[in-house]
């Protein structure tokens, strides 16, 4: 049987509602370059339970950037929501936006979403990026589409991945995508905040998603040949997945996702599973009422989450810290927190969680995404009109 915990954090509902129903912000993008500055700000240093950290800010001015991909020879790859790809400089010089990349819906929670190199990238300067796709009469959803990517612009564009039906709505669109190194991609989604969709297997939303790196669908996906429903589905339940990453360790796949008021969730998604949303939660609607179609915690047939936050901390981005054995972070899994504005760090024996620490609370930021480098350097990504790319050096090893 899985591992599962439930951490009662104290914090206001408001905050909790903030995560998953407020606009992200409304700005609009520059079309210009921005320089790096003069001289950037020295690295400050924040306290942790394992000792001091460094963290530099690296670049800064970037509008509710979400996703972030580091480029080999140096330097990002980071999307901003309102559709702009940019390519930011180990200098800090953030890049004009790059020409090419697919018209984004950028309302409420939607625009331009993910970004990662794909897994032959050396040779094929090949990329991923996910997105709210605009669709008819104002509807919109999850899409992903693969590119060449240039000095300035992305060619070859093709969408490999749509969402369906496009549904109207602006929230809930996920979105991460991450490869399991056999060839697949796993593509995780949201709702779009229609509920009983995540309960319908002739629909996309609320499912995980398992492709070929090409787009077409794997034989061996649990739902081929059922004729009511979609080939492309992993899994399903699902509410709002906005973390997703396999543990280098094990090469099991683990998803985040936003519970409503209450109940954000870690799973560790198996084939054909159904993971309950709507049906169980521990959350409740942001108005304080019951989730209507909600039956309780728990039913015999649906998977309970792996780790569970009985108060949303509003998670995002995650990745694993392993492989830097002489690290106090070693065998971490990093997320994002939006509603806390912070980052939580949980330690790891094994798949068991066995504590839980909270960073950057000085800042109070919106926390996106966040990245581990191979120096064992940690990279994180500020939701905000005025969003920053963020390095964390890591405490040193006590003697």
């Amino acid at each position: 049987m899985p591992h599962r915990s439930a951490l009662a954090l104290a914090m206001f509902a408001v905050t909790a509602l903030s995560a998953c129903q407020a606009r992200d912000g409304d700005s609009q993008p520059a079309a210009a370059a921005k320089p790096a500055p003069a001289q950037p700000p020295a690295a400050r240093a924040l306290s942790s339970a394992l000792g001091n950290i460094q963290v530099s800010v690296l670049a800064q001015g970037l509008d509710h950037p979400w996703g972030l991909a580091l480029l080999p020879e140096g330097g990002f790859l980071v999307t901003e929501r309102s559709g702009q790809l940019r390519r930011v400089g180990a200098d800090g010089a953030i890049s004009a936006p790059l020409a090419g990349v697919p018209k984004v819906f950028a309302e409420g929670q939607g625009g331009l979403l993910d970004v990662v190199l794909a897994p032959d990238f050396a040779t094929s300067q090949r990329i991923y990026l996910s997105y709210a796709e605009p669709g008819d009469n104002g509807t919109a959803g999850t899409a992903v589409a693969t590119a060449t990517l240039g000095a300035d612009a992305l060619t070859e564009v093709k969408v490999i991945y749509r969402q369906e039906p496009k549904l109207e709505g602006p929230n809930h669109f996920g979105s991460r995508l991450a490869f399991d190194g056999q060839g697949h991609v796993f593509i995780s989604q949201g709702e779009r905040n229609h509920r009983p969709t995540s309960q319908e297997l002739g629909k996309l939303q609320g499912k995980l998603v398992r492709l070929n790196l090409d787009g077409s669908v794997p034989q061996d996906n649990p739902f081929i040949g059922q004729a009511d429903a979609r080939p492309e589905i992993w899994s399903y339940g699902h509410r709002n997945m906005q973390g997703l990453a396999i543990d280098p360790r094990t090469g099991k796949l683990w998803e985040s996702e936003h519970g409503p008021r209450g109940g954000d969730e870690i799973n560790l998604p198996q084939p054909g599973r159904n993971y309950g949303w709507p049906i169980i939660t521990h959350g409740i609607n942001y108005s304080g009422l019951p989730i209507p179609e909600a039956q309780g915690r728990e039913k015999a047939g649906l998977e309970q989450p792996y780790h569970v936050w009985e108060k949303s901390p509003g998670l995002s981005g995650m990745a694993f810290y392993t492989g830097h054995a002489g690290s106090p972070w070693n065998d971490s899994l990093f997320l994002g927190s939006l509603a806390e504005r912070n980052l939580i760090r949980l330690s790891l024996k094994g798949d068991a969680i066995v504590s839980e620490e909270r960073l950057l609370n000085e800042i109070g930021e919106r926390v996106r995404d966040v990245r581990v480098g191979p120096d064992g350097s940690v990279y994180v990504l500020t939701d905000e009109n005025d969003g920053k790319l963020l390095r964390l050096a890591p405490p040193e090893a006590k003697p």
